[in-house]
């Protein structure tokens, strides 16, 4: 079930538009410095800002695709993603186009 209705191309573009939304202004520079690896930002661990921001990412995920399992694979999967752009594995072209085809794969998923 989709909580919002969307499905199809429609659902695939607002996962995207939220992506974007959660990916940029919904992450702040604190949230930036604080996720990399390694960093303690205002008296916490880089684990907290990362389990933060991938949890923004999860909750959009949960909503708009009305399943709380999606969000745990979203929450997963934008961690590891950023923690492998965080160690300089990946760039941020990787990386976006990675989030992107995770949109991809929970459409299919739905």
């Amino acid at each position: 079930m989709v909580l919002f209705g969307f499905s199809g191309i429609s659902l695939f573009l607002v996962l995207c538009f939220a992506h974007c939304l959660c990916d940029f202004p919904l992450q702040n520079n604190t949230i930036a410095k604080g996720k990399v690896l390694g960093s303690c930002v205002e008296g916490m661990a880089w684990p907290y800002w990362m389990a933060g921001h991938a949890g923004t990412h999860a909750l959009a995920v949960a909503l708009l695709c009305g399943n709380a399992w999606l969000g745990l694979a979203e929450f997963a999967s934008h961690f590891v993603i950023d923690c492998c752009k965080s160690r300089a594995m990946i760039n941020l072209g990787t990386d976006q186009a990675l989030h992107i085809g995770c949109k991809g794969l929970w459409l299919l998923m739905v």
